[in-house]
């Protein structure tokens, strides 16, 4: 945060681009689970397949967190 109040269309957009990446962070996982939950019920899934699954979307969720903090260097 800053006290200079130019600044603030660029907080603002930055507050925008961080509701998008959490609205898409929310649906892969939730997505992901849902995913699951149906292989496991028609048997198909398997307790490893989940935790890998988890896993992976623990680190898809990083690293499209992770835009970010690249997306805003160099636009002062």
């Amino acid at each position: 945060m800053d006290d200079d109040l130019r600044k603030l269309p660029q907080f603002i957009r930055l507050s925008q681009r961080t509701h998008t990446i959490l609205i898409q962070n929310i649906v892969l996982a939730l997505g992901i689970k849902a995913v699951f939950l149906v292989l496991t019920l028609v048997g198909a899934g398997t307790m490893w397949m989940a935790v890998f699954a988890d896993v992976g979307t623990s680190l898809l969720v990083v690293g499209n967190g992770l835009r970010l903090l690249h997306g805003g260097r160099g636009k002062n």
